[in-house]
């Protein structure tokens, strides 16, 4: 995973003196797992989304609806029992999933509109 550019700085705090160094070791050792655990959730989620757009594509050229609320109800449960078995609350999940899949469903609205309008300015390009 490549190393990100920015001006991050993983000791900023607002403890400041308040802290005893040694506390504030151990803290700043916890908060870099969570750095580390926070860049791989990015990477996968770009990951998921590239798979996604690639389902987008195939039900725009195969005119299928950007939605499919059966599958998405399944998800949602199968990610419900996975939280309950990693001791992570399934309510948490379940609002994650769904901002998950609203952006998947806008995603793949706009792929098939895109492609609609792709496939009404051929059409008429044809006509003409």
């Amino acid at each position: 995973m490549p190393e990100a550019t920015t001006d991050y700085d993983p000791t900023a705090s607002s403890l400041g003196a308040s802290v005893a160094p040694a506390v504030m070791e151990e803290l700043l050792s916890i908060r870099s797992s969570i750095d580390n655990i926070d860049a791989t959730l990015v990477y996968l989620l770009a990951e998921r989304f590239k798979a996604t757009q690639r389902v987008g594509f195939l039900k725009a050229r195969h005119q299928l609806p950007p939605a499919d609320p059966a599958r998405e109800a399944a998800q949602i449960a199968r990610l419900r029992r996975l939280a309950e078995e990693a001791h992570l609350d399934p309510a948490f999940a379940e609002k994650f999933l769904n901002f998950i899949i609203s952006e998947v469903i806008r995603h793949h609205q706009a792929i098939s509109e895109d492609h609609e309008s792709r496939r009404a300015n051929g059409a008429a390009g044809a006509d003409a």
